[in-house]
């Protein structure tokens, strides 16, 4: 069942791979032309984002392939595993690269011998323009799935990060030098806080994270609203993708009621659960309902009926 429509955001993350192409570039043959080191950082983070915009890419891809023997609920937890190792490139290449690089121009920042500073800033403007278009893209989409949302908080890095580069070469050019460095290490921490974040969050749905208490209980009134149904209990639902999300539950009928009967009442039951909470997977299983007051085993058979 789906909380919402699958989009995969493939055609901004292409867009995203070119743009970060040029930029790399660009950033780093200006780096050679200034010195600036703010702007080394910056075509580090976005030789970062070349690699995370291809994991993110072929991910989003393979998500889209139908259920098979292997995968019978589909791929959709690719996506999740793109942006698990997005998340870990931020934290072991870009940031620690970062750190490693900067730190040490902190105690030396006068001996370094700037040049062609305004170069630098029109670059950095223009990555800030330029990097804008595919994140307009991402913001204009009403749904995004894990990769479109894991490129939508890289471009935002990506403009937080030029801010500080801009910060510092304008520091450089004021007479401050300690900018330079500064500003390197203002975009190794926030690369560093948003790979912690990433990873966390798609390391939870990858070990089977439930779509929320409120998701549950509609899905059980929908369920009840069904006449016939006297009771719903063992509900149990997990993401098996970006929007997708896998659910199972028994429902109560009137003992020795025919079984042409119950199938009825599981048919509507089904019908309800997948127009009130969207498309998906739903095991449905039937029993008679028990005297007041007893109580039910948690079976996890998988008989039942499967949306």
């Amino acid at each position: 069942m789906s909380q919402g429509g699958h989009q995969d955001g493939i055609g901004p993350l292409k867009l995203a791979l070119g743009v970060y192409g040029l930029v790399f570039a660009v950033k780093l043959a200006v780096y050679f032309a200034t010195g600036v080191m703010a702007l080394l950082a910056e075509a580090l983070h976005t030789l970062g984002d070349i690699l995370v915009s291809g994991f993110l890419l072929v991910a989003a891809v393979w998500s889209r392939k139908a259920a098979d023997d292997v995968h019978m609920f589909g791929y959709g937890r690719a996506q999740n595993a793109g942006a698990l190792v997005a998340a870990t490139l931020f934290l072991s290449f870009t940031s620690y690269k970062l750190y490693e690089e900067a730190i040490p121009r902190l105690f030396w920042a006068e001996q370094t011998a700037y040049r062609n500073l305004w170069l630098a800033v029109w670059v950095i403007i223009g990555s800030m323009v330029v990097t804008a278009v595919p994140l307009v893209g991402l913001l204009r989409r009403e749904k995004r799935g894990a990769s479109a949302r894991a490129q939508l908080m890289e471009l935002i890095n990506d403009e937080l990060g030029l801010l500080a580069a801009l910060v510092g070469t304008l520091g450089i050019m004021w007479g401050t030098p300690l900018a330079d460095p500064i500003a390197a290490i203002a975009v190794a921490t926030l690369i560093a806080f948003n790979g912690i974040r990433l990873f966390q969050e798609n390391l939870c749905f990858l070990i089977g994270r439930s779509p929320g208490p409120e998701f549950v209980a509609r899905v059980e009134r929908l369920a009840r609203s069904v006449p016939g149904v006297l009771g719903v209990h063992a509900l149990r639902a997990e993401y098996i993708g970006p929007d997708t999300v896998h659910a199972g539950l028994h429902v109560e009928v009137e003992p020795g009621l025919p079984i042409e009967k119950a199938e009825r009442i599981v048919g509507e039951v089904r019908t309800r659960v997948h127009e009130g909470a969207g498309p998906g997977y739903c095991v449905i299983q039937v029993e008679a309902a028990k005297p007041e007051g007893a109580v039910f085993g948690e079976t996890e058979s998988p008989a039942g009926s499967r949306m």
